[in-house]
């Protein structure tokens, strides 16, 4: 038995149930009594056994494959992206489609309408900047194709399509106030790409704490830019050229963060007693930078498997007669204050993680 490939028949046998049975399993459809199911699984780790992905989805209308795509320049996000989908798909028995693309492409319902139909996909996870794009959305649903997304907002909008929220305004705030309490007023912000909800959300964050704590909003501290290296080295140029510089940056993200530590310091200023510097999103660059960044944790490899495991469950449970007349996922995540030593005076190194 274990010299060939094992098929759903040998686990059947094995585990002395019928072949429905192990499908069941395999499809995770929750039905299968616990000693049950304890069998077949121990009959599927003995024999090696690896769900034909091509043959379930030729079985029947249901498919067991799903796609993820992205237009991000942030090769940390899709990484994590990537690894947290694949991680679930792989556990619950899927196939994964990987697909870039470019979010301006005039055709890109169409491309996607097309890999759907050639991959035999179940549905599609869609990350930022696509997934906060009316017309991507309207032209999927126009098609009844499946979806996730995954955007920036501080809502749950409960008849919205199935959608994981990151609370990126709250965050922005907390990092802008944690600023202020450090002593800041004359606080910057260098803000990321504007196709991305997460830019205009953090700095409208960043506002409502100077607003709270009744801080003047200063334009001249305020630069639109890109979620890149090169903005935060240029933006942080362009703020150390004023009159009155700012004692603090808030940065969009933490390679924007690395970027501007970059260019305060060849200026010879030392961060944080001359400059505190922030980011955001906890990527390696909060890490690799010396002083180390503040930020604020966005855990996207979790964000994503709990994304894909309620996606799958939504899809399993959609009915065929009425598609709409389901329990929407909606789920929602808030990044977390990581306090380390670019924004934390000596006195309080203490509170460092």
């Amino acid at each position: 038995m274990l010299k060939n490939k094992a098929t759903i028949k040998d686990v059947a046998e094995l585990a002395g149930v019928s072949i429905k049975t192990v499908s069941r399993v395999t499809n995770r459809e929750g039905s299968v009594k616990p000693d049950t199911l304890e069998r077949v699984n121990q009959a599927i780790e003995q024999l090696n056994y690896q769900p034909n992905t091509a043959a379930r989805n030729l079985a029947g209308r249901k498919s067991y494959a799903l796609g993820y795509v992205y237009d991000n320049p942030n090769a940390y996000y899709v990484l994590d992206m990537q690894n947290g989908i694949l991680a679930e798909c792989r556990d619950r028995g899927y196939e994964l489609v990987i697909h870039p693309c470019s979010a301006t492409n005039k055709g890109i319902i169409d491309e996607l309408a097309t890999m759907v139909k050639r991959s035999q996909l179940a549905g599609l996870i869609i990350s930022p900047p696509l997934s906060e794009m009316p017309d991507v959305l309207t032209g999927l649903d126009k098609l009844n194709i499946p979806y996730i997304r995954v955007i920036s907002g501080s809502e749950v909008q409960v008849n919205s399509s199935p959608c994981v929220y990151i609370n990126d305004r709250d965050a922005a705030f907390e990092i802008t106030e944690h600023l202020i309490e450090q002593g800041h007023t004359k606080i910057a912000f260098l803000r990321g790409d504007e196709c991305h909800r997460s830019s205009h959300e953090r700095k409208i964050g960043y506002l409502q704490a100077l607003e709270k704590h009744g801080i003047q909003s200063d334009h001249r501290y305020q630069i639109d830019g890109s979620y890149s290296f090169e903005f935060g080295v240029s933006g942080a140029k362009q703020l150390l050229q004023l009159e009155d510089p700012p004692t603090s940056i808030f940065s969009c993200n933490d390679e924007i963060a690395a970027g501007a530590l970059f260019a305060v310091r060849l200026e010879g200023l030392d961060v944080p007693s001359q400059i505190s510097i922030a980011g955001f999103e906890d990527s390696p660059f909060s890490r690799q930078t010396w002083p180390k960044l503040t930020t604020a944790a966005q855990p996207t490899n979790v964000i994503a498997r709990k994304a894909t495991a309620s996606f799958i469950q939504y899809l399993s449970s959609r009915k065929d007669d009425d598609p709409h007349n389901d329990l929407v996922p909606h789920l929602q995540f808030k990044p977390e204050l990581v306090l380390r030593e670019s924004t934390l005076n000596q006195a309080r190194n203490e509170n460092v993680n």
